[in-house]
């Protein structure tokens, strides 16, 4: 039997989270030092409530802001993130490399080609499009040896206007629920605040897809 879960619908983050928490925990496989489930894929109706208040995590949302204003930077290197947050988590100083740069800053990556600004001018000229994607995992990380230890999880980010909202999908490879679906999904809507202030429409729904949703086994 495949367990997953699919098309469910979340009003925000922390009921999300939560949900996907027992799930995991209850019907999750045993793969590479995590419990998983596979091809999950749910809505967040208010994507603008992002803050994760479950206790027994605890996280942090000044750190949060400090990835997301790094990702605003463009510039990929943690001492960035370290100026601006006052220290560089362990995660990050394990992907860099010697001097400190990283591919999965993703604010770096959606300006590579200038892809957002070339976003929002398509939706701009057409409501309707269906080509307003960034993408970040592209075919590059299979054939550059700097994405071996450091391959974003992120695939894509599509935005659409619906009912003249601005909707947002997020398409990833791979998704830890402690550490990253808490701080990415903080980081996306403000992405998609950030689009639809640009377009001056308000933000719609986030529609949020991982092949591989899981825990590592020391957060179980």
């Amino acid at each position: 039997m495949i367990n997953t879960i699919n098309n469910k619908v979340f009003r925000n983050a922390n009921t999300a989270y939560e949900y996907l928490h027992d799930q995991i925990i209850q019907h999750g496989v045993d793969f590479g030092g995590t419990k998983a489930l596979f091809n999950v894929g749910f809505y967040m109706t208010d994507p603008m409530d992002n803050r994760i208040i479950n206790r027994e995590r605890a996280w942090k949302e000044d750190y949060a802001e400090a990835e997301w204003q790094w990702y605003l930077s463009g510039v990929n290197n943690i001492h960035k993130l370290g100026s601006i947050y006052g220290k560089v988590p362990e995660i990050w100083k394990r992907m860099a490399d010697d001097k400190g740069y990283v591919n999965s800053n993703y604010g770096w990556q959606w300006k590579r080609k200038n892809q957002l600004n070339q976003v929002i001018e398509m939706l701009r000229e057409n409501l309707d499009t269906r080509q307003a994607a960034i993408s970040i995992y592209d075919g590059k990380e299979i054939y550059d040896a700097t994405y071996k230890f450091d391959t974003p999880c992120t695939y894509a980010v599509q935005f659409t206007i619906v009912h003249g909202r601005l909707d947002m999908c997020v398409t990833m490879r791979s998704n830890d629920l402690w550490f990253g679906f808490c701080n990415d999904q903080y980081c996306f809507s403000k992405l998609q605040k950030m689009v639809s202030d640009e377009l001056n429409i308000e933000p719609g729904v986030y529609y949020h897809f991982a092949h591989n949703m899981h825990l590592y086994n020391d957060k179980i």
